[in-house]
């Protein structure tokens, strides 16, 4: 693989550390800038708005503009944005610096997986892909949780600060070794975006995209004051914490990937949304005590992002039935829906803990994953009848 590749992946590290990192913080930065918790966790819904924006308009808006020279002006955007948030003088500069983050976030996934292939031969394309978006994993399993180690014990604006010395080196990396000749493809204008959203089955997988990670991130986002105020655990602890469910969802993720191959996607999402919704109901019992609010965390983070490779296999498969000549729209419209339901999640949970308490997060959030459940089976039974009307195997479906 080239050092190019490699670049890339140091971005979707720097990227992905960025986004999840501030909910392991929030605790501290509600306690440092004297804001509510709710306010606190309107962190990560800002910033998940700022991706789902990005990633649909800003592409298109840059798609005729020079790959390297795009790229290496998101980093910049990129490490502007954290140094912005490390030198913000109180909250409402916090979250300019965070959506200008989100916004670089958006295009960057966007455009990445064409980048990555355009690196490598054909042969090589689909590990590619895998290595750049290894990037978000590992985020999850030594980013985030280092992020909030430095935060905690030397405040959270270091963490920003550490970012940005990421998003430095990715940005040197990719200046130094992405050659200069990448082919842009034909970008996506808005109106062929909206053409997309105007199909109702691909609707359908994006309300289950967003309804399945609003529920969980409206427990997510609160989780560090959940294990500090009801489990009983140190700041310093709830980083190994973290530690713990970043390891989970890297097992999690290739365990999913597998059972959707296996069973095929509806079957495999309607398994792990089910099972999400057990454990966040589960929460709400075993918070109370240290070691088996523990358990639970793995055990969430194993099914938190479980369902991603279904997702994605799940909306591509449908757009190549509904929209065959919009497919990389559609699928890149369905990494816009993941960002609004954690944006309406974590806003969601915000106004939970506002009204009713911290520890009616994890049971809401159990009672709308179901609905992404629901969501699920009815999206099956119409796979079901259009194999009927059309007489095709029911191997060659989605479902």
């Amino acid at each position: 693989m080239p050092l190019a590749l490699f670049a890339l992946t140091l971005s979707a590290f720097a990227i992905g550390t960025t986004e999840f990192v501030i909910v392991g913080l929030i605790p501290t930065l509600a306690a440092d800038l004297q804001v509510s918790l709710p306010s606190a966790g309107l962190l990560v819904s800002l910033y998940a708005v700022g991706v789902a924006v990005g990633a649909p308009v800003l592409t298109a808006l840059t798609g005729r503009l020079p790959r390297k020279a795009l790229l290496l002006g998101l980093m910049v955007l990129f490490t502007a944005g954290n140094l912005l948030a490390w030198q913000a003088p109180g909250y409402e500069s916090l979250v300019a610096a965070r959506v200008l983050t989100g916004l670089a976030h958006g295009v960057f996934f966007s455009i990445g997986s064409t980048l990555a292939t355009s690196l490598v031969p054909k042969e090589k394309a689909a590990s590619a892909i895998a290595l750049m978006f290894s990037g978000l994993t590992v985020a999850l399993v030594t980013g985030v949780p280092l992020g909030t180690f430095i935060g905690q014990h030397f405040g959270w604006r270091a963490t920003f600060l550490a970012v940005s010395a990421l998003g430095l080196l990715a940005f040197v990396g990719s200046l130094l070794f992405v050659p200069r000749q990448l082919p842009r493809g034909t970008p996506a204008s808005l109106l062929q975006q909206a053409r997309v959203l105007g199909q109702g089955r691909l609707l359908l997988v994006y309300a289950m995209t967003a309804v399945g990670y609003g529920g969980s991130f409206a427990a997510f986002t609160f989780l560090a004051p959940i294990l500090q105020e009801v489990s009983g655990f140190t700041p310093g602890a709830v980083g190994l914490v973290l530690l713990g469910y970043g390891a989970s969802v890297a097992v999690g993720n290739i365990w999913g990937g597998r059972l959707a191959d296996r069973l095929g996607p509806v079957p495999a999402l309607k398994r792990i949304f089910l099972a999400l919704a057990g454990v966040l109901a589960v929460l709400g019992v075993t918070a109370h005590h240290p070691w088996l609010a523990l358990a639970t965390v793995l055990a969430w983070g194993a099914f938190a992002f479980g369902n991603v490779p279904g997702l994605q296999l799940y909306v591509v498969r449908q757009a190549e039935r509904h929209a065959p000549h919009a497919v990389d729209v559609a699928s890149g419209l369905n990494i816009a829906a993941f960002n609004l339901g954690i944006a309406l999640g974590a806003w969601g949970g915000g106004l939970v803990v506002q009204h009713l308490g911290l520890m009616h997060t994890p049971w809401i959030g159990a009672l709308v994953v179901l609905a992404a459940v629901a969501l699920t089976a009815w999206s099956g039974r119409l796979d079901a009848r259009e194999q009927a009307a059309t007489g095709t195997a029911p191997g060659a479906a989605a479902c």
